[in-house]
């Protein structure tokens, strides 16, 4: 497994890119069995008011969380590349630069 995790704010966002031969969990609408590379990661965006409290950038943030969507993909680099993206757009949705991210991809131990 992969580990791509993003930080800013004070706060990070870890996902997990699953390989060819490990078991990625399972979803309603998962990509089959025969991808080669699964990347899953919360999808979260803020809200007026419920949700999730988190401090980023010392301010807080409401924040709601979607159900993951696992995405598929042919090759180790589109996946890292989805990875990456994903990141970054998540941390836009809750009002930080996603020039501002720092994304970090480490070789993860399986569970």
């Amino acid at each position: 497994m992969i580990l791509v995790e993003g930080s800013a704010g004070g706060t990070t966002l870890t996902g997990t890119i699953f390989e060819r031969g490990e078991r990625a969990p399972t979803f309603p609408g998962s990509p089959d069995e025969d991808a080669p590379y699964v990347w899953i990661c919360d999808e979260f965006y803020e809200v007026d008011s419920g949700g999730t409290v988190q401090l980023i950038d010392d301010r807080e943030v409401h924040i709601a969380f979607e159900s993951p969507m696992p995405r598929g993909f042919d090759t180790r680099e589109q996946a890292i590349g989805a990875a990456k993206d994903h990141i970054r757009t998540q941390f836009a949705r809750v009002g930080v630069d996603p020039e501002a991210v720092e994304i970090e991809v480490t070789k993860g131990e399986p569970s």
